[in-house]
């Protein structure tokens, strides 16, 4: 879905951890925020991210 260089460089906004992919968002590996992926296009605002359940 994300290439591999993107997801190396890609990192949480509001914490600075490391993201990875679980289909269809981006997950935050430390806070655990998810951030949706539009059209291929990770959307890496906090303000459109959802909190951990």
């Amino acid at each position: 879905m994300i290439p591999d260089e993107l997801m190396e460089i890609l990192v949480c906004p509001s914490c600075k951890g490391e993201v990875g992919e679980e289909d269809p968002e981006l997950v935050c590996t430390r806070c655990g925020l998810r951030y949706p992926v539009r059209d291929g296009i990770p959307i890496m605002l906090i303000e459109e991210a959802t909190k951990p359940e």
